[in-house]
């Protein structure tokens, strides 16, 4: 997910973007303790995304 896909969506897009995001953190983190995760760098990329949404999402309901 890129930023600039991020910034075209409204509020309420990323607050639904932003649970989805944390549940399938939740999920490769689970995966991961049961040694279920090959590709470790999905976690480090969903982290990443969890940051771009937040600060798309500050920056709007700052405004």
């Amino acid at each position: 997910m890129k930023v600039a896909e991020v910034r075209e969506l409204d509020v309420e897009e990323l607050e639904q973007r932003l649970a989805a995001t944390r549940r399938e953190l939740f999920n490769l983190r689970f995966q991961h303790a049961t040694g279920q995760l090959e590709n470790t760098g999905q976690l480090k990329e969903v982290r990443k995304n969890i940051a771009r949404i937040l600060t798309v999402l500050n920056q709007k309901t700052g405004e």
